[in-house]
């Protein structure tokens, strides 16, 4: 059984990486502007102003969460995976599995992993970076691929080395 010396040592770093995450806050942005911009410019029916106007506000209220989400990272801690600002994303010992296929229901870059029963925490949401619904969490979306591999890897190894029989 591998032994650490520090339970707080970071083993694996994810974090958005600049120029995904650039794309992605510009894209929302200019979205945001330009919907609420077409409402006031060449307004349609007071509903339908209304309705540019509010989807124009939540894709700028989207495009703040994922600055500020996407300013975080995830790490890997011989503990559990946690969040950049200390939340807590999941423990080691109540991952049940993990799923890198090619089809799995996972962030892009990314991968997806599931507790086990009784272990979840209720919903959760990183834009960008990982989210948490019940027992089923992603890692992923604005990451390169390499680092979530890497962290992949890594927790599959900590998962396997936790299943096999000590000695």
């Amino acid at each position: 059984m591998i032994q650490f010396e520090d339970e707080n040592e970071v083993l694996a770093t994810v974090r958005a990486s600049a120029g995904r995450r650039l794309l992605g806050l510009v894209s929302l942005a200019v979205l945001g502007f330009l919907l609420i911009y077409i409402a006031f410019v060449r307004p349609p029916e007071l509903i339908w102003q209304m309705f540019l106007i509010g989807v124009g506000a939540a894709a700028l209220w989207m495009a703040d969460a994922m600055r500020r989400a996407t300013a975080s990272r995830v790490e890997l801690t011989p503990k559990g995976l946690r969040d950049g600002d200390g939340t807590v994303i999941a423990a080691i010992d109540d991952i049940e599995g993990m799923d890198r296929g090619f089809f799995a229901f996972k962030p892009s870059n990314g991968f997806l992993l599931k507790l086990r029963a009784g272990t979840g925490e209720g919903r959760m949401w990183r834009p960008g970076l990982w989210w948490r619904m019940g027992r089923r969490i992603g890692i992923g979306g604005m990451t390169p691929g390499n680092q979530t591999k890497f962290m992949s890897d890594i927790l599959a190894a900590m998962m396997a080395e936790r299943e096999s029989p000590s000695d």
